[in-house]
């Protein structure tokens, strides 16, 4: 019996107390070799309870399929036994967890089996069984695009490039004009010609594809649970290798929109990839769009890994409802400023704009080229710090952790309902 005092402070405290208080119930059962249990809540509270199950469920994740040896110690089966739950509130619970898990998945699989490629099909699985469009363009579509950023930063790979479009429509739709999410999809990057170092850096790069994980697993919740708000997803994958033909600094880059790019660091391959997404992206007239990558260390370096940096031109109170999403999610975070100044950072002497700035400020300049591509209200989140930790942060277990999954599920639920 574990005991725990959960009711003080504000709502959203109590909903991370009950969470972590679910985390250490599970790794207590685990140490003692349970592989069932029962959560029995007097707590006669629904979201409480909820946040007790959904901490518990997260923190008994594990990613074990390249293991050869050893039990699996994780839990299997959990029983929630608490009147005032309804199997409707169950059911969501279940799809948002399971998409978290999902997302961890992916971030979690080496690039030995996540090509590109498979990235593609592992969507395609997620597509039938959630119910959401997919088209999965592959090089000579994006060749016929002229996704110039998508195919320069591929130029290295030995691995063709996918673009995957994804797409919720339920005829209910609330909105009239959809939410797009747009995600990073590298799904490794030694840096290119600008070589990452092995140690604390390109070892944990199979992490670089997040961003799309993210946007993928939450399109994928939002239409098992028939959410009534149009969403498209649009997710560029390569990986980024120092091949014989790689895209070198110095090179100058015509991008999907007709605009130019100098390439001064072949490590800064994320935000091209999105650019040209974000490019493509203008045809369906968004009313606000996202894009979500581990795209700078100066993000990581900025906030650490205890949330995400934010950024954009969409209004206060755009932000205001995500930041009300992610408090709810204990997905934090920590809004920079967009001043008009850091746009003479990436003006370069040779093409229209470069892929870099100065040392300063790098994690906005990175949002600045980005907000280059779209005329449509935007939102940029860098998720550098929290997408992949080295150690346990309670229910967020070491490794991928799934992160904007439940964000972005939280803020498209409330967009249902008007909030």
């Amino acid at each position: 019996m574990l005991v725990h005092r959960i009711r003080e402070g504000r709502q959203t405290a109590q909903l991370e107390r009950a969470r972590c208080a679910g985390n250490e119930m599970v790794q207590k059962l685990i140490l003692a070799k349970r592989d069932e249990a029962q959560l029995i809540s007097l707590q006669n509270d629904t979201a409480i309870t909820l946040a007790l199950a959904e901490g518990a469920v997260l923190g008994a994740y594990e990613f074990r399929k390249y293991k050869t040896s050893g039990k699996n110690g994780s839990l299997k089966k959990l029983s929630i036994l608490a009147p005032e739950l309804s199997s409707k509130a169950l059911g969501e619970l279940v799809d948002v967890c399971e998409a978290v898990l999902t997302a961890r998945d992916l971030v979690n699989e080496p690039n030995s089996f996540l090509t590109a490629v498979q990235l593609g099909k592992e969507l395609w699985t997620l597509s039938r069984n959630a119910g959401f469009k997919l088209q999965t363009f592959d090089k000579s579509r994006i060749e016929a695009l002229g996704m110039g950023g998508l195919l320069a930063v591929n130029k290295g790979s030995i691995d063709p490039p996918t673009f995957n479009v994804l797409e919720w429509k339920p005829k209910n739709a609330v909105n009239r004009k959809p939410i797009l999410l747009v995600g990073k999809g590298v799904v490794y990057d030694t840096g290119g010609l600008s070589l990452k170092p092995t140690p604390n850096s390109m070892d944990s790069m199979k992490c670089d594809m997040a961003g799309a994980a993210a946007v993928a697993c939450a399109i994928s919740a939002v239409a098992k649970q028939e959410l009534p708000v149009h969403v498209i997803g649009l997710i560029p994958a390569t990986d980024n290798r120092p091949g014989g033909n790689a895209y070198a600094p110095g090179d100058v880059i015509r991008m999907h929109s007709g605009l130019t790019v100098e390439n001064l660091n072949s490590d800064a391959e994320g935000r091209i990839i999105l650019a040209d997404a974000l490019s493509y992206g203008e045809q369906f007239d968004a009313e606000l769009v996202f894009t979500i990558a581990t795209l700078t260390g100066a993000a990581m370096r900025a906030i650490g890994t205890y949330g995400t940096v934010t950024m954009g031109t969409a209004d206060d109170k755009q932000f205001e409802r995500l930041n009300d999403a992610g408090e709810q999610v204990y997905e934090r975070l920590a809004r920079m400023p967009f001043w008009d100044e850091y746009d003479e950072e990436i003006k370069s002497d040779v093409a229209d704009i470069k892929n870099m700035g100065s040392d300063l400020g790098g994690a906005i300049t990175a949002g600045k080229f980005l907000a280059r591509f779209t005329t449509r209200p935007f939102i940029h989140l860098d998720i550098a710090g929290p997408a992949f930790i080295n150690k346990r942060d309670q229910y967020r277990t070491k490794g991928g952790t799934g992160v904007g999954v439940r964000l972005f599920y939280e803020f498209i639920k409330r967009r249902a309902t008007g909030r």
